[in-house]
């Protein structure tokens, strides 16, 4: 499994919890090389896959338990799903815009403590390889 972290420069709370996303079968040679292009729009449909689930699940009105009533408000929100809220998401436009964002200089790309900056160039993808996104922060009045 890759596992994906996120953090924003300057800050030391990280973005989002880590997360895997399983590599596909051809990941240890003989399919298409691994390119950073690639590996982005991996974790990008991973992500979109998981949104969609996550829609679904909040659909569904749940009974909470008492522990996890407090754990709500012990994080400021208790939800019992219910709702549907008719996000929609294009795969396709969420790769190009994750993309546009690295080729702007929105984020940076880390793999196993090496920072990627070439969307073709061939990379190394291990099983138990760790992607870091880092967001850079904007300078205000810069």
């Amino acid at each position: 499994m890759l596992t994906i972290d996120a953090k924003v420069l300057g800050k030391k709370k990280p973005l989002f919890s880590d997360w895997s996303i399983p590599l596909p079968p051809d990941s240890g040679g003989g399919g298409d090389p691994w390119t950073l292009r690639r590996l982005i729009t991996r974790i990008v449909r991973e992500e979109v896959a998981a949104f969609r689930e996550r829609q679904e699940e909040r659909k569904v009105i749940k009974v909470l338990t008492a522990a996890q009533i407090d754990e709500g408000v012990a994080k400021g929100k208790v939800d019992m799903g219910g709702r549907d809220l008719q996000q929609k998401v294009d795969p396709e436009a969420a790769v190009a815009a994750a993309l546009q964002a690295f080729e702007d200089g929105i984020y940076l790309v880390v793999l196993d403590g090496a920072e990627q900056r070439d969307l073709d160039k061939e990379i190394h993808v291990q099983p138990d390889s760790r992607v870091t996104l880092v967001r850079l922060a904007l300078l205000s009045g810069g």
